[in-house]
């Protein structure tokens, strides 16, 4: 595990540069034979999606996955059709009797940025288009995925979001799918959709609610208020904060330290979803809700998405 060591953000994964094949990581020698044949297992296709870095580890049996977007960092189309594939390869060869996994990580590569959230440029044309079907469709792919991780994709894991920036609109809403979220002291959180008249419909009202109550997430849907990793793990919502640039070593060390009680962990996440669940039917319906007010949405309005869409490019690009 020699290149995972200390620096999981400067690796290039999956590909290696001599030859174009998957890379393998050696780990203990007596175990080799044994490793090579887990990763010869691994699904080869994860080492080949167009914007995630996939990195298998077999001592720790993690999945680390790190978005790389080819632009704004958003959850495009192809992000979005990435993650599809990448959570349907997972459940395909992971598991009990195939690789084990016992921990899912996701974080970013966009320095300074977790992910903005959904498509504003494909919002605007949709709406102009009037084409409710598209908004609705796009919604509809979010949320599939988003309920698909908060089950766990039906492993026996914990899923992890590792968060080293802003995580904004669909961004957060994504993080709140996650069994454990770890964040660097000076990442910042936020719903901004009622900036230009539209309120997060991709998981918000539904996870916040039932994490925090209701009179809290409505306060945190409708302000539009910033809020710190320090505030949200007061809140309860993010578990472990990190020091700035040391979020995949506080990864790392959760791992570690949960590691004996991995089992009891997945058994009591399983128990809340039971307690608690969040049915897809409930997260559909507000995708409904949330495309209805889309096309009820003014060419004002539409310039100030605009104005946010280009400002979180410039943010991204002079962090880059």
């Amino acid at each position: 595990m020699d290149r995972l060591n200390g620096g999981l953000d400067k690796v290039e994964p999956g590909v290696d540069d001599a030859d174009d094949t998957p890379l393998f990581f050696a780990g203990d020698a007596k175990a080799g034979v044994e490793e090579s044949l887990r990763h010869l297992s691994v699904p080869q296709d994860l080492y080949t999606l167009n914007e995630l870095d996939v990195l298998y580890e077999d001592d720790i049996e993690a999945l680390w996955t790190f978005m790389r977007p080819s632009g704004r960092p958003s959850f495009t189309p192809t992000m979005l059709h990435d993650f599809v594939a990448w959570q349907r390869l997972i459940a395909e060869g992971f598991g009990p009797g195939k690789v084990p996994l016992k921990y899912l990580i996701l974080g970013s590569r966009s320095p300074g940025v977790f992910c903005f959230g959904g498509d504003l440029e494909l919002f605007q044309r949709l709406i102009r288009e009037r084409n409710r079907d598209g908004l609705a469709a796009y919604g509809y792919r979010c949320v599939e995925i988003l309920e698909r991780n908060a089950r766990a994709l039906d492993l026996p894991m914990l899923t992890i979001g590792l968060v080293e920036g802003s995580a904004l609109g669909g961004g957060f809403e994504a993080l709140l799918s996650f069994d454990v979220l770890i964040a660097e002291r000076g990442a910042t959180f936020g719903l901004p959709e009622v900036i230009f008249g539209l309120f997060p419909g991709m998981g918000a009202h539904a996870y916040l609610t039932r994490k925090i109550g209701a009179a809290m997430a409505e306060r945190m849907i409708l302000s539009n208020e910033s809020y710190s990793a320090e505030q949200l793990y007061e809140m309860g919502i993010v578990h472990v904060l990190a020091e700035k640039g040391e979020g995949v070593s506080a990864c790392r060390d959760y791992i570690h330290k949960s590691r004996r009680r991995h089992v009891g962990l997945v058994k009591a996440r399983q128990a809340m979803r039971l307690a608690s669940p969040v049915p897809l039917d409930e997260l559909k319906r507000i995708v409904d809700l949330w495309a209805d007010a889309a096309l009820g949405l003014s060419e004002q309005d539409l310039k100030v998405m605009s104005r946010l869409t280009r400002a979180q490019s410039r943010l991204a690009t002079s962090a880059a």
